[in-house]
């Protein structure tokens, strides 16, 4: 419970961001209806309980089973992402985006395969079956997470700003935290708070800056995979998390100087590919959307240049 307290409580660092970020401008020819505050709060409670629930749920699998094995699972929540988005969204899958969703999960995939002998640690069937159901639950829960949060952004906050974005954040990581907070000290949990402390080898002091930064590290998380759905889509926010698993390794092998192998470089090869295509499509995207503009602008002009004439 404290790794998943320490997700969710760095969001006060969000609030500088929030109070800095420039309202929303309206003109007279701008007449949306703005959401109620009941439905709001709904909204943030809702996605609140949501946010601990999977982060509990990733908290407990990355307990129970291998690294590599944790890593594998999660790869797949850009698949369950993608079915939702089809079904909540109408999302058109493209050759490219097809392409990039494969080689994102491909090389996420990839690195079950890696041979490190500290990560050959018998788990036991109980514990490896719970570590297995939560971490495929959490990715699941985090795929539909995303896909209503874009359907948010959509229908309920439609031709806001940035700082929905913020409030957003900020409302639902208080919602989970308190939580989270209260299942601390249900469980019992917080008991022992104590000897983990006293028992965490490099110090008291490295241990709480294990877990402030880990707070700090988890919002600058949070406002970019909202803000990229804010922004661009759900599918495509899930596709730069997944696109993060390939690279783990090799900033480890820059900074921690761990060994360089070919499973490795091919995953990121095939993730740099993956992302590649998904960006190129959406190029295509906004490339056609300019020429309809554009066409629908000069059909608009016609009738006008017609009467002038």
């Amino acid at each position: 419970m404290v790794a998943t307290l320490a997700q969710l409580a760095g969001f006060p660092i969000v609030i500088p961001c929030y109070c800095l970020a420039p309202p929303k401008s309206c003109t007279k020819n701008e007449q949306i209806r703005q959401p109620s505050a009941v439905i709001l709060a709904l909204v943030y409670f809702s996605f609140g309980i949501c946010l601990v629930a999977y982060s509990l749920m990733y908290s407990i699998g990355l307990l129970h089973l291998p690294v590599s094995t944790f890593s594998l699972i999660c790869a797949s929540q850009l698949a369950f992402n993608a079915l939702f988005s089809f079904f909540l969204h109408s999302q058109k899958f493209t050759p490219f985006i097809i392409n990039s969703l494969v080689l994102l999960t491909i090389s996420s995939s990839l690195l079950i395969f890696q041979t490190n002998p500290a990560s050959h640690v018998e788990v036991p069937k109980g514990k490896y079956a719970i570590g297995f159901i939560c971490t495929i639950g959490a990715s699941a829960g985090y795929g539909f997470m995303l896909s209503l949060t874009q359907l948010t952004f959509k229908k309920l906050l439609k031709g806001e700003t940035h700082a929905k974005v913020f409030e957003m954040v900020i409302y639902q990581s208080l919602v989970a935290t308190s939580a989270a907070i209260l299942g601390l000290f249900i469980s019992g949990e917080w008991k022992g708070l104590s000897r983990e402390v006293e028992a965490f080898e490099l110090g008291k002091f490295s241990y709480a800056m294990t877990l402030i930064e880990t707070a700090i590290a988890s919002q600058l998380f949070v406002i970019g995979a909202i803000g990229l759905i804010f922004k661009v889509s759900s599918l495509f926010s899930n596709a730069i998390s997944v696109l993060g698993l390939p690279v783990i390794p090799i900033l480890a092998v820059i900074f921690f100087h761990d060994k360089m192998d070919a499973v490795k470089a091919i995953a990121m090869v095939l993730a740099i590919w993956g992302f590649v295509s998904y960006v190129y499509q959406c190029y295509l995207d906004n490339k056609s959307s300019k020429n309809e503009y554009r066409n629908g602008s000069e059909v608009s002009r016609s009738p006008l240049l017609e009467e002038v004439s």
